[in-house]
């Protein structure tokens, strides 16, 4: 920076740094700003270039800051005013790019702090005045910018992001306060954009965190949106990327995949979406690798993923919060199941099986936890009655889903019939549980009368002989003997105090793109730095 630079060493003693950071007043027409400019050495393209950099500009910082703060109001507006009002072109690029990265950093005063800030200086000025039209029009260029899915930067440039970040940065303006909408209720900040582009966009880019959060965003505060996604008719190129997320979940970030689960359950919320998945006939899903798919619905894949999904959480995480969120995409679903894959169906059955083996197991070490302090009160015994409440529950939740199935569309799922006769010894011992005799009402009668009628046709039976001996029994049996439940219906709330996922997560995501920035790690408090 000005032509006696070379290194970044010699910037401390550079004339027009101190200048600038000092307190004399500099006329706009004054040859200084030509000569401030002229940049004699390349801008640094990694992390610790930019570690050098700010080490070595500390004390013309301070004295910089020292006065700023009065000019801090104006100097936003015409960052804001540049981001929005410039068109992005190739001659546009860098300065937009360092227009979007010092916002950023004046943002980014959250990281320094473990507990969520509910207003900082930048924010306030931002959400007031002349700042206030920018900040609502900075919402539409980021969507802009995002379906645009701009080219890559050129070859040395740093760049912020790293990916596009329509998702991360939009959400991340919106955190500045964290308990309040991004915007005061009297800013007008209605604007149109494409739908057809944006979808397109967010189906493609859905490997990325940021736009996965995005559409979170919008599918939850954005009925408009929400309504013109669940009515397209090719819904299976939004739900088999999230499908995805969910499928390699050992892969993703805990962040990730809540924020994939929340979509679903959200879209399952939609009885014209649940019913329109198994419409959907999927060839050759590459990435399902338990099983060769050559042809499976939506739906079936769906449920397959959760389910899956379901079983890592049990084996591994262990997350009541992941469990409960599958359950209910799954029981919003149940009473639109549509010709389930045989594997499908066989899946839920295996999962029934699962908890059920779960349930026996702390059943008997609550009973030997039981019988031990019986024997002796010295020794502390854990507490089996919490982890028993819970996998009841869960299993509750299984039979229901189960038990909305058969009552609304039995006839419509053969599959899921022959494999809860295969498995019907699995139900035997909670037919008189007093915490499941009630929904196990119709699953033994449905069993019972199936089983009847495979008797009469005989041993020896095939899988077909099987399936059409279900099929022709579903016209006979008597469907008024099948108690009426509530129907399952579960609807996604966000917590209290969201900001507490939120804003964490955002900025992380912004630390972990933004290579053209630096934060000292040590310094950061909002997040560990080993975490997702």
């Amino acid at each position: 920076m000005g032509s006696n630079s070379s290194r970044i060493g010699d910037l401390p003693k550079n004339e027009y740094l101190k200048k600038l950071s000092g307190t004399e007043s500099i006329s706009e027409n004054d040859p200084f700003w030509n000569q401030l400019l002229s940049f004699s050495f390349p801008a640094p393209t990694s992390s610790s270039e930019l570690k050098l950099l700010e080490e070595a500009t500390i004390s013309v910082c301070r004295s910089l800051g020292s006065d700023s703060e009065d000019l801090l109001e104006e100097l936003l507006c015409c960052l804001m005013q540049l981001i929005t009002d410039i068109p992005l072109l190739d001659i546009t690029y860098e300065i937009s790019v360092e227009a979007i990265s010092t916002m950023v950093v004046f943002l980014s005063c959250q990281l320094f702090h473990k507990e969520v800030l509910r207003q900082s200086i930048s924010h306030k000025y931002l959400m007031r005045g002349p700042c206030l039209p920018y900040t609502s029009k900075l919402v539409k260029t980021l969507l802009y910018n995002f379906i645009r899915q701009e080219k890559p930067p050129p070859p040395g440039a740093h760049v912020f992001p790293q990916q596009s970040d329509g998702g991360g940065l939009l959400y991340g303006l919106a955190s500045g306060v964290a308990n309040s909408s991004p915007f005061p209720s009297s800013i007008p900040h209605a604007f149109q954009i494409n739908f057809n582009s944006l979808y397109t966009a967010l189906c493609e880019q859905q490997t990325s965190d940021q736009a996965t959060l995005l559409l979170y965003t919008l599918l939850h505060q954005n009925s408009n949106i929400r309504t013109y996604m669940l009515a397209r008719t090719d819904m299976e190129n939004l739900v088999l990327p999230i499908l995805e997320i969910l499928y390699h979940v050992e892969e993703r970030n805990s962040h990730h995949v809540y924020m994939a689960l929340i979509i679903l359950l959200i879209l399952t919320e939609d009885d014209g979406f649940n019913r329109s998945i198994h419409e959907v006939i999927l060839k050759n899903i590459t990435w399902y690798s338990e099983r060769v798919l050559t042809e499976i619905s939506l739906g079936s894949l769906l449920i397959l993923v959760v389910i899956r999904t379901i079983q890592y959480n049990m084996t591994r995480t262990r997350d009541k919060y992941l469990h409960t969120n599958c359950l209910a995409a799954l029981a919003n679903m149940s009473a639109q199941f549509r010709s389930l894959h045989q594997y499908a169906a066989q899946r839920i059955i295996s999962l029934f099986s699962l908890l059920s083996k779960k349930h026996n197991k702390v059943l008997e070490q609550a009973t030997q936890s039981l019988r031990g302090s019986l024997s002796s009160n010295d020794v502390p015994l854990p507490d089996y009655a919490q982890d028993l409440n819970v996998i009841e529950e869960v299993i509750r939740m299984m039979l229901e889903i189960i038990n909305s199935c058969l009552t609304n569309s039995l006839h419509h799922n053969p599959n899921l019939v022959y494999a809860l006769l295969y498995k019907r010894d699995l139900f035997e011992q909670f037919r008189t549980h007093p915490s499941f005799q009630d929904i196990m009402q119709n699953i033994d009668l449905v069993i019972s009368f199936f089983s009847s009628r495979l008797l009469q046709a005989g041993a020896e039976l095939s899988v077909e002989r099987v399936l059409e001996i279900i099929k022709q029994g579903v016209v006979a049996l008597p469907k008024d003997r099948l108690k009426k439940f509530p129907e399952l219906k579960f609807k996604y709330v966000e917590e209290e105090q969201p900001e507490e996922f939120f804003i964490p997560y955002v900025w992380s995501l912004v630390y972990n793109s933004a290579v053209g920035l630096y934060w000292n790690p040590q310094d950061i408090q909002l997040f560990t730095m080993d975490s997702d």
